[in-house]
This record gives C-alpha cells, sequence and structure tokens, in this order.
C-alpha cells in the first residue's frame, strides 16, 4: 500500500497546503510546470516523480523527462504536462496511451481538475488542477489516494490560490 500525493503547475510556488494534505503520503508525483526551486524543495519533504512542463525553464528540462513510464503497487503510471483527457487526448501522447496501456494517466496543463475513469483505454486518469497562484483557475488543488493495489479514498482539497503570497 502506498500513499500518494499529486499536484500540477505550482509556478515556482509551493502551496503549504502541501505540507498538512501531503503529510502521510509516501512520495509526490508532479505533472509539470513546476517553476524554480519547487521540485528542490519537494523533494526535501517527500520522495518526488516528477515531469517538465511547457513553462519550465531549461534547469527542469535538463533534470526531468518530459513523459514518465514508471509502476506503483502493480500499476504502470504514465504521466506528461500536456495529456488532455478521455475522448480528447493531445495526439502526441495518444500512441503512447495505447501502446503502453498504463492503469493510471496523470497530466496537468490545463489548471483544471479532472479525474475519471477512461473505459475505452480501461485507464485512471488524474489531472489535479493547478496549486500555484499564475493562471485563470480560481482556487488550488491538490489529489491525494492510496494504492492498495488499485486506486482508492481519492480526495481533493481546494483551497484559495493566493493564500501563499
Amino acid at each position: 500500500m502506498k500513499r500518494i500525493g499529486v499536484l500540477s503547475d505550482t509556478h515556482g510556488v509551493v502551496p503549504q497546503q502541501v505540507y498538512s494534505f501531503f503529510k502521510d503520503c509516501d512520495e509526490i508525483w508532479h505533472a509539470g510546470d513546476l517553476g524554480p526551486g519547487v521540485l528542490d524543495e519537494l523533494e526535501q519533504f517527500k520522495p518526488v516523480q516528477a515531469v517538465f512542463g511547457n513553462m519550465d525553464g531549461s534547469e527542469m528540462q535538463y533534470r526531468l523527462w518530459p513523459t514518465l513510464l514508471f509502476e506503483r503497487e502493480g500499476n504502470k503510471i504514465l504521466m506528461t504536462h500536456i495529456g488532455g483527457y478521455p475522448k480528447h487526448y493531445d495526439p502526441r501522447i495518444l500512441p503512447l496511451l495505447r501502446s503502453e496501456k498504463p492503469d493510471i494517466f496523470v497530466c496537468g496543463h490545463s489548471h483544471i481538475l479532472k479525474i475519471m475513469y477512461d473505459q475505452e483505454l480501461n485507464l485512471l486518469h488524474i489531472n489535479p488542477g493547478a496549486s500555484g497562484w499564475q493562471g485563470f483557475h480560481k482556487v488550488g488543488t491538490l489529489v491525494r489516494f492510496v494504492l492498495d493495489p488499485t486506486p482508492q479514498q481519492m480526495e481533493v482539497l481546494d483551497f484559495d490560490k493566493y493564500s501563499n503570497t
């Protein structure tokens, strides 16, 4: 059993809510657009799996991959920044979704929280929305869940996105 915290689009700010909402998580997954300093700060708190996003500079592009494929608790996870959602996947990621057949697909970019099951591709799609203050979203969002062995106890925290400024 693993407890997972998921976030995206921090754009240089680690919201203080991360420390309380993810305190019991075993690891954090960040779906891109971290911004300066975020990866280092998160890695001091928990183990991190992360991909770089379209707004991340060369430092993040040097340290991270644009797409990650990894396994947790018998689940194949595919994570990227720009991915779309069921029936509207980004054309660059769709072939990989079809060939790798992940159990869980995590992406960010849209700043719109979306957790849904894709029956066609037989996967759980998770977009944690945005947790930084930059962007059109009204609230910041974080997602956590338990892998035991399948995703369970899915929880969402929403908060004032300007609470750290």
